[in-house]
């Protein structure tokens, strides 16, 4: 009987391969239901294997076992679907021939622990009432190198500079020069202040190029949830010549339907977190709403993109991406979108989980795209 029950309770929680979290705990475990789900497959395994000692519910608690199994195992089957497509979507997106020969989804590589390399913490601005620092990952390769820049998540009032590492260590591996920047955030500073510390951030870059090995006639933008609104903002109004793309990985690109529509509270106010970036509600400040709405400012010569986003995400609706997708579809702008199905908000924990693997994959293939590196 008990061990009916527990397998009943993990049930329910391979369900969040197909449903969203409903508050924001189930969230943080929806990111490792999804992302690593060989440990919660081999958890369910365990459990119906006990059937054969079990007295009551014997039948009813292997059958739910062996679909618990089969859920907790779909992402990886889902996976392989959106692999087998993606080369030839991304070739097709950006009118180029794949030079990427990585596979974008690998069993094997699941097993794997994604690694985190040295960098160095440098201060890149000094304003009258604070400084800012960023984390320089180096290339791997010798010579002057293209420089990505991330700008983390944490609903611009938290998270800093070291949030998610492994992909800027996995990036550095390849050729690429990293920098992971902290920013102005919320309450105290509003937008547009974080989009001027991605400018402050790129002068300082450039005035030490040379000591950082820094090709200053390619950078890129890389941005995560909150961070991606900045990086995407940033992106589309500050016209740099230099900036070849953006990746926006589930992003809120439009500020004024965001407002519109409150997500979960039992996840985040979200209205409060808008609140506190823009200076008001969009009823007191609609100008500002429109002004930091990154789709606003798209045209037909807006830098290529990247979006990454799961159907499952709880924080920032895929909606954004939808709209941000037409947008530049309406420009003609070179894009591409990467649609997980099965994934929430914060997917890219684990850099070897099915979204991780996918996501790195699209990343590196729109870096080799875009950049002469």
């Amino acid at each position: 009987m008990i061990r009916f029950y527990f397998i009943l309770v993990f049930f329910v929680i391979a369900l969040l391969n197909f449903f969203k979290a409903p508050s924001y705990h189930f969230w943080l475990l929806a990111i490792g239901v999804t992302e690593m789900p060989l440990i919660f497959a081999g958890i369910a395994t365990l459990l119906t294997l006990t059937g054969f000692w079990a007295h009551k519910y014997q039948v009813q608690g292997t059958i739910l076992g062996v679909l618990t199994i089969i859920i907790f195992l779909s992402p990886i089957v889902r996976a392989y679907w959106v692999a087998k497509d993606i080369k030839a979507d991304m070739a097709l997106a950006f009118d180029s021939k794949q030079n990427n020969d990585d596979v974008p989804f690998s069993f094997s590589k699941l097993f794997e622990k994604a690694k985190n390399s040295s960098y160095q913490t440098l201060q890149y601005v000094q304003y009258k009432d604070t400084s800012l620092k960023l984390d320089f990952y180096p290339s791997k390769t010798g010579g002057k190198k293209p420089c990505v820049i991330v700008v983390h998540g944490g609903s611009w009032a938290g998270g800093d500079s070291q949030q998610l590492p492994e992909l800027n260590t996995y990036l550095a591996e390849k050729g690429y020069n990293v920098a992971a920047i902290n920013y102005r955030m919320a309450p105290k500073y509003q937008t547009p202040a974080p989009v001027e510390d991605i400018q402050a951030a790129i002068t300082y870059l450039d005035k030490h190029a040379d000591e950082l090995n820094i090709d200053t006639n390619e950078y890129v933008l890389l941005g995560r949830s909150a961070g991606a609104q900045i990086a995407l903002l940033a992106a589309y109004t500050l016209h740099e010549p230099r900036l070849k793309g953006v990746i926006d990985f589930y992003g809120p690109a439009d500020m004024v339907w965001g407002y519109s529509i409150k997500s979960n509270p039992l996840i985040m106010d979200s209205r409060k977190v808008m609140e506190d970036y823009i200076g008001g509600s969009y009823f007191k400040v609609p100008q500002k709403y429109v002004a930091c709405s990154p789709l606003e400012f798209v045209s037909n010569k807006s830098v290529p993109t990247l979006i990454i986003h799961g159907e499952n995400d709880v924080l920032v609706s895929r909606e954004h991406s939808r709209r941000l997708n037409l947008k530049l579809q309406q420009n003609d702008i070179k894009h591409y979108w990467l649609k997980l199905p099965w994934a929430t908000h914060g997917f890219d924990y684990n850099l070897n989980g099915p979204g991780g693997q996918l996501s790195t994959y699209a990343v590196e293939t729109f870096l080799h795209t875009i950049t002469q590196k």
